[in-house]
């Protein structure tokens, strides 16, 4: 398979970019072929803007655009790392679905709000979060994100099979760091084609 992993982190020193580091490692290993987009080094522009309005009333699409499109179509399985940011995903990264997910492209939720235009892929998220799972699951907020992401944002992209892991304290010890990274590797090594559930 070809997978493309989507990284959303300012600082290429971070734990985040470890952790996309680490799961484009195990996805070679596995003879899968890899592709980074790093938002930030690649200076995507995340802003919502009559550009994209245009597009989606059938005129041009903007290039960066049609560039990430294409990036897509290339790809057999899609991984988005990002930290949890206010309980939620970073601009960038919400920027990025926001235009390049877009409506005639994606999905057309006129025709069939389930159905999305796109083929199946494996879809996963890497998500490290200083919070532990049992802070976040009592206070309810693993289930808001199965809620707002699996289902209202890449419930429409296509995916199958799809894959949120959150890695809880990632601001932890060492030896904690250490274990989320090689869940990390784990990911991409035993990432599974959409041909698994089809």
């Amino acid at each position: 398979m070809h997978v493309l992993v989507v990284l959303d982190h300012p600082n290429p020193a971070s734990f985040s970019a470890a952790v996309a580091q680490h799961f484009m490692n195990g996805a070679k290993a596995a003879g899968h072929s890899v592709e980074l987009a790093d938002l930030h080094a690649e200076g995507f522009d995340p802003r919502w803007s009559m550009a994209d309005i245009n597009s989606d009333e059938g005129r041009a699409t903007p290039i960066d655009v049609m560039k990430e499109q294409a990036r897509i179509a290339k790809a057999d399985a899609i991984c988005f790392v990002f930290p949890l940011f206010w309980w939620g995903m970073p601009s960038m990264m919400k920027g990025w679905i926001d235009r390049v997910w877009a409506w005639g492209w994606a999905y057309d939720q006129l025709d069939d709000p389930e159905l999305s235009l796109q083929r199946t892929r494996s879809g996963v998220l890497l998500v490290p979060a200083g919070a532990r799972s049992d802070e976040m699951e009592d206070a309810g907020y693993l289930a808001a994100m199965e809620t707002a992401w699996m289902k209202g944002t890449f419930g429409y992209f296509g995916f199958a099979p799809t894959k949120l892991e959150v890695l809880f304290g990632s601001k932890g010890s060492p030896e904690r760091r250490n274990a989320l990274l090689q869940q990390s590797y784990d990911a991409g090594y035993m990432l599974a084609s959409s041909d698994a559930v089809s």
